[in-house]
Parts: C-alpha cells; sequence; structure tokens
C-alpha cells in the first residue's frame, strides 16, 4: 500500500481538495493511504478557523482521508517557509509516507527547479542584494530566482510558492519523500467561485451570507451543517483586551513582532479593537497583511518567536479510519514522532497548559449565540471511525 502525504488547512474542505484526494488514488491505486497534516483551529492566514479542527477533521476523513494529524500551532502561524518546513518533519518523521501532494498553478517542474535554486549558495547573496531595495520578502525572493534561474515569472502564483517550500524542506531534510503536483485551476484568493475548483476565501464569505452547499462535497456538508462558525469579528474585543494587557517586556517576545513592528501594534491597540484596523497599523510595502494578522494573533496566543522554532515534540491525532489506524501502527515501529490521540497528556506539562489556555481562546471566536467552551481541550476526543469511501 502506498501512503501519501497532504500538507493542508481545509478551512473549509471544498470539491477542490475532494479533487485532490481522488487523484492521488487515481495516480497511487485505490487502497493508497492518505495521511493529511492539517492546521488545528488556527491558521497561517493569522485567523481563526471557520469551523475547529475536529469538525474538519471528521470531514476530511468523510471525503478520502485516512489519518488526520494536527500540524502543531507553532507551525501553523509560521512563514510559508516554517509552515511547509513543520508538515514535511512531521510527514518524514512518521517513516511511512511514500510521497508529498500539492496543488500547483503551473505543475510544469517549475516549483522543483525553483528549490533547489533557493538551495544554491548564490540564492541568498541574491537575496540580501534584493532586500536592501527595501521591496517585500515575497518581492525580492522572486527577483533573486529569477536572476538565478533565467527565468522571467518563476514562483508568481500561491500554490507554487507554497509547493516550492515543501520541494525546498524535502531537500533539506534529505528526505526519501517524492514531491507530487497536482494542476490547481483557478484561484484560491478569488473572490469568484467555481464549482470545480472554489476559492477557500470567497467561500468562508458565502458562509456568511448563504449559498455555499455547491462547493463542498456532500460528506463534509453533512458535517458542517450543525457546526459551530468562528469568525474574527466576533472575538475581536478579546483580542483588544488581551493586547491592552500585555506588559513590554513580554511586547519584545511576540512572534513576528521584529524589526520594531511589535511597538507599532502595541499603539494601534490602545485605540483599535478592529483586527481590519489594527493590521493595517502595521502594514507597510515591506510587510504583507498575513504578517500583520499572524503578529496579532500571536500577541493574543502569547506565541514567541523561541517558541515558533522549538522543536516539534509531539502531534495529535485528529481522526483516523481503518485504514489509518494501519498507518498509526507502523508509524509506530518505523518512525520517531510522538502521536498524542486527543485528550492525552504529554510529559511536558507546560505544552499542555497552552494548549488548554489556546483552545479556550478559540472558543471566543464562535457566533454570538454560541457560549464560550472553557476546558474544551481536555475533553476532545480523537475521532476513530470506519471509512467511508
Amino acid at each position: 500500500m502506498a501512503i501519501v502525504g497532504i500538507i493542508c488547512e481545509y478551512n473549509p474542505l471544498h470539491t477542490g481538495h475532494a479533487f485532490q484526494m481522488g487523484e492521488v488514488r487515481r495516480r497511487f491505486g485505490a487502497d493508497t493511504g492518505i495521511v493529511c497534516v492539517m492546521s488545528g483551529d488556527f491558521v497561517q492566514r493569522g485567523q481563526p478557523a471557520v469551523f475547529d479542527k475536529l469538525m474538519r477533521a471528521r470531514a476530511a476523513i468523510a471525503c478520502g482521508a485516512d489519518l488526520v494529524l494536527e500540524l502543531p500551532l507553532s507551525r501553523a502561524l509560521s512563514s510559508a517557509e516554517g509552515f511547509a518546513a513543520g508538515g514535511i518533519e512531521i510527514l518524514d518523521r512518521l517513516g511511512t509516507v511514500d510521497a508529498v501532494c500539492f496543488g500547483s498553478e503551473t505543475a510544469d517542474g517549475s516549483v522543483e527547479r525553483a528549490a533547489a535554486a533557493m538551495e544554491d549558495p548564490a540564492f541568498d547573496a541574491l537575496l540580501r542584494e534584493e532586500l536592501q531595495e527595501g521591496i517585500s520578502y515575497g518581492a525580492a525572493k522572486q527577483r533573486a530566482l529569477e536572476k538565478l534561474t533565467g527565468e522571467v515569472g518563476i514562483l508568481r502564483t500561491p500554490n507554487d510558492i507554497l509547493g516550492a517550500e515543501y520541494c525546498r524542506a524535502l531537500l533539506r531534510r534529505k528526505s526519501a519523500i517524492r514531491p507530487l503536483t497536482v494542476k490547481r485551476a483557478g484561484d484560491y484568493r478569488s473572490a469568484a467561485l467555481d464549482e470545480a475548483a472554489p476559492s477557500a476565501t470567497a467561500l468562508r464569505e458565502l458562509l456568511k451570507t448563504g449559498g455555499w452547499e455547491p462547493y463542498v462535497p456532500e460528506a463534509a456538508r453533512e458535517v458542517f451543517a450543525s457546526a459551530v462558525r468562528h469568525r474574527w469579528e466576533y472575538g475581536a474585543r478579546a483580542v483588544a483586551a488581551r493586547l491592552r494587557t500585555i506588559p513590554e517586556a513580554e511586547w519584545k517576545t511576540i512572534a513576528h513582532g521584529g524589526e520594531g513592528l511589535w511597538r507599532k501594534l502595541r499603539r494601534a491597540c490602545m485605540t483599535q479593537t478592529e483586527p481590519e484596523a489594527l493590521c493595517a497599523a502595521i502594514l507597510s510595502k515591506r510587510y504583507p497583511a498575513t504578517r500583520a494578522a499572524r503578529l496579532v494573533l500571536c500577541a493574543y496566543l502569547g506565541i514567541t518567536q523561541d517558541e515558533l522554532t522549538a522543536p516539534i515534540g509531539y502531534v495529535r491525532v485528529l481522526a483516523a479510519n481503518e485504514r489509518g489506524k494501519r498507518i498509526l501502527r507502523e508509524s509506530k515501529k518505523t518512525g520517531d514522532l510522538p502521536l498524542l490521540n486527543l485528550g492525552q497528556r504529554p510529559e511536558d506539562r507546560n505544552a499542555w497548559d497552552l494548549e488548554q489556555l489556546r483552545g479556550d481562546l478559540y472558543t471566543l471566536f464562535a457566533e454570538p449565540r454560541q457560549q464560550p467552551e472553557f476546558g474544551r481541550e481536555k475533553r476532545l476526543r480523537t475521532v476513530l471511525e470506519d471509512p467511508q469511501m
């Protein structure tokens, strides 16, 4: 049995995601095991997930995944490079994964070529030169790659950029896992919707107004129909209250707050409460909006820069079917990654306490009709069920 990994957020899972899982089995066989490494309650763009991690994991299993593991929060709220490296590390340390599948706008090998170029020592020198021009990191990386490879327009699209980071992480780990690209149609940030390849951004907007159902597989619709929805706007005052009480010494340690960004946010939170206004206060041409959002969220959750780079001590199992359970048993023999079910206490008591706290802080983003579910993390249990295929 081949085993293929997918690093994902499923915020929310839609027909394009289901197509990707189907494509994996078309290429590798119907008995292929699919392991998803999924962001938990907070996602890389610096926002609370629209549905909680357990609902999204259930939807993933219902739509074809066999095993869903939680990407630790420290990696989920990292840059694209840190997010990719964290997901690849988990798949590699399982010791059972043959390939990692990701979407690509080009799917022509440029992703792999870009990853190899970024590992060339000459790339870092070119990147530093471009950054001295005062442009954003993304733009500087683009220019440096074009100079090094001679390919104009290499890595201009979101999935290609992230895919290159997956390939780069594989190279750095000297992993035997091979990359598998699936052609991604459309633009995941688009305001328009394509039923075959919907934009997750547009789909989240439809969740507010209605009409989202055609863009979500039936099995996932059944899971999401009764799920509590979360939005940053619902927890805006909770975020503002937390930010206004952070002492200066703690501000200096907050993740993504380097180069004085934390000072801008500290000033802004004294007069602003809305997330858009807080992010706008620290935006510039050098820093993307997602970094600003991650800084706000990391300040709210108390995530430090050191925590972002700390070793991954363990990973939570969110959901598994029978095939997923077999993969887990094999991974415990061949891998070196501690895997814990939801509700199990890790050896690191501080990590356990932080899980409880951040789970409680997530519930403050729930729609107003819901009461905050404090102590939720202790009560969550891994979903174990039969395949629905």
